[in-house]
């Protein structure tokens, strides 16, 4: 095949050199191009043309060894670079407004990334299902490419594969890092949106991850960088040596033979993938690949220090507070009153922004909140609740306490219990000081009950009631009480 009367052989390496992703990306594909003209021309009559899926693979081919021999011949790369150099690097520290409350933008050559870290309470965790059940996670990266960043217009919809995959691996590489939830009880949720991409846009995650992190104050316990590795391998059988390529572009990912991302720190790895597109890779090649994406990674990680200021890490003014504090379980049932009613006004008369209880094992408090005084404030009523215990005074050197009530067990009767509230789902009953029941609308009566106005009861009426059901600390019940239903008054 010729253009402009030279063998498209001859003009290839030419096109694979180039300052930018754009002018290399017009050369080769204008190449390409020519060649599906020509060798398709003759479609229409049938008379021995190629389909053009043809001819694309096999310029796919021809322009892969082109692009090892370029290297191979010069040591340079389509950029200038040699095989070793990672491309420049620019950090810009907290671009965005102090409302978010750590961000950088990351730049690595025409690979761009803006990682945000977004700091809440625990029941900000993110909630996912698995085989095992509900679960949640406390930190949680999730990564973006939308199709500007390829210079493409496309819709923006819901996380692809590839976007769950490359967001997966950087949050592979960061998990290790994290501190316990004994030493930071933050949620923490990081975003890398890709502005613009050629190649390794996971790994540029996760060094803007780690600096946005840090820049919201995180106590990682170390950095984290990652770099993208290729190979060129001789698939001619000339016998040439395979070439790895430290940092690689587009091109060379789609051209090239592996595709491999390593991230972690000085000391070791905490992710890595591997993609090759040959039958197999020897042991003495591995180990040289990856001493020189350690020497690449040792590289960013001092890039990523100097660009951080000195001293500890420390939350930003708009970072909420968390504070902690430990109930008895036996009053878990008191501070959250009858439907949620206690715990809502706590949180709206203090002005925190959540008070979460874990009853799942021994009772504890969560308080999140925009300032400390806020979070004070909720945490001295929450006490006074306690202290507040309304099922006899405290023990007392020259008195015994009172014994506990027996615990609440499933078909236990209770007499006379006080209705505390009235919903239009069901009703709220008092079983023990501090412990309410609730009985839905449905389980009311044998008679279908349309409206909870349409029953002959109200707040502060004496019902007796049967426990059916215990889960995670809260009671349901039937009411055994008789009592009349009326006909319904409204739709």
């Amino acid at each position: 095949v010729t253009v402009n009367g030279r063998p498209l052989s001859e003009l290839l390496p030419a096109a694979h050199v180039g300052a930018t992703k754009g002018s290399r990306e017009k050369a080769v594909y204008a190449l390409r191009d020519a060649a599906v003209a020509e060798l398709t021309r003759d479609a229409a009559e049938g008379a021995g043309a190629y389909e053009a899926a043809d001819v694309k693979s096999a310029f796919k081919e021809l322009a892969s060894s082109t692009l090892r021999e370029v290297v191979a011949a010069s040591g340079t790369r389509s950029d200038g670079r040699s095989t070793t150099e990672v491309r420049p690097i620019d950090i810009r520290l907290s671009p965005l407004p102090r409302q978010v409350h750590g961000s950088v933008l990351f730049t690595r050559g025409e690979t761009q990334s803006l990682g945000t870290a977004t700091l809440g309470g625990s029941g900000m965790a993110q909630r996912y299902e698995d085989l095992a059940g509900d679960q949640s996670k406390r930190f949680y990266l999730q990564y973006s490419f939308p199709p500007f960043s390829v210079g493409e217009v496309g819709r923006i919809g819901a996380p692809g594969r590839r976007e769950v995959g490359h967001g997966n691996l950087a949050e592979r590489a960061l998990r290790p890092s994290m501190p316990s939830e004994e030493d930071f009880q933050y949620t923490v949720r990081v975003e890398s949106l890709i502005t613009e991409s050629c190649g390794s846009s996971s790994m540029a995650s996760v060094c803007s991850g780690c600096l946005a992190m840090l820049t919201a104050g995180v106590p990682l316990s170390r950095k984290v960088a990652g770099v993208a590795m290729g190979l060129l391998l001789d698939e001619t059988g000339g016998g040439g040596e395979p070439i790895i390529l430290t940092d690689i572009l587009g091109s060379e990912d789609a051209l090239g033979t592996m595709d491999f991302k390593v991230a972690g720190d000085e000391a070791g790895i905490s992710a890595f993938q591997l993609d090759i597109k040959c039958e197999g890779l020897s042991l003495p090649l591995m180990r040289q690949a990856l001493e020189q994406a350690r020497q690449g990674r040792l590289h960013i990680l001092g890039l990523m220090e100097e660009a951080l200021p000195e001293g500890p890490a420390a939350l930003p003014d708009g970072v909420p507070r968390i504070l902690s504090m430990s109930i008895p379980p036996n009053m878990v049932g008191r501070i959250i009153g009858a439907g949620g009613a206690t715990i809502n006004s706590i949180t709206s008369e203090s002005g925190v922004d959540s008070i979460a209880i874990d009853k799942s094992g021994p009772g504890s408090v969560c308080i999140t909140g925009t300032n400390d005084a806020a979070v004070q404030d909720a945490a001295e009523r929450i006490r006074n609740l306690i202290d507040d215990d309304p099922r006899g005074p405290k023990s007392s050197p020259l008195a015994p306490s009172a014994p506990p009530p027996p615990p609440i067990e499933v078909g236990a009767a209770y007499l006379g219990c006080e209705i505390k509230n009235m919903v239009p789902f069901g009703i709220f009953v008092s079983l023990q000081p501090g412990t309410d029941g609730f009985c839905h609308i449905s389980e009311l009566s044998k008679e279908y009950v349309r409206n909870i106005e349409d029953v002959s009861l109200s707040v502060g009426d004496k019902v007796d009631v049967v426990v059916t059901e215990i889960s995670n600390g809260k009671y349901r019940i039937e009411v055994t009480s008789d009592f009349e239903v009326r006909p319904s008054q409204r739709p």
